[in-house]
C-alpha cells in the first residue's frame, strides 16, 4: 500500500492507526483546502487542526508514522493526484456495486398448463 500511495501521490504521507481504524494524511499546500470539493469522502483539515507529525525516522508502526517521509523541505502531494485517486476509488466502488451479467438473477417462466 505504501509503495502504491507514494507512486500515485508523489509526496509526504502520514499514517495514524489510532484514528478511526487508521487514517492516511496526504500533506498538501494549505491554500488547496480553500477550494476542496471532496469533503464527503476525504476531509481536508486546515487551520485550527492539530496533526501530530512523527519524527522523520519513524517509518513503521506502532503509533503514527511516515508512510512516505518527506524527501526535501516542501515535499507535498499535488491535490490533483489526490483527486485522481478519489475518482479511481469511486469508480471501482461503483463497478463492484453493479452486478455483472453473471450475477444478475435469471427468471424462468414455467409454461402454463392448457
Amino acid at each position: 500500500m505504501a509503495v502504491a500511495l507514494g507512486r500515485l501521490l508523489g509526496g509526504s504521507i502520514i499514517y495514524d492507526r489510532r484514528v478511526s481504524g487508521g487514517t492516511y494524511y496526504a500533506l498538501i499546500q494549505p491554500h488547496a483546502g480553500l477550494v476542496w470539493a471532496y469533503a464527503e469522502v476525504a476531509t481536508c483539515i486546515g487551520t485550527g487542526t492539530y496533526l501530530g507529525v512523527p519524527r522523520l525516522d519513524r517509518q513503521q508502526p506502532p503509533g503514527t508514522y511516515w508512510v512516505i517521509p518527506p524527501r526535501y523541505e516542501g515535499d507535498l502531494c499535488a491535490p490533483r493526484d489526490i483527486v485522481d485517486l478519489i475518482k479511481a476509488g469511486r469508480s471501482r466502488c461503483e463497478e463492484q456495486a453493479e452486478p455483472s451479467p453473471r450475477q444478475q438473477p435469471m427468471y424462468v417462466r414455467a409454461p402454463r398448463a392448457v
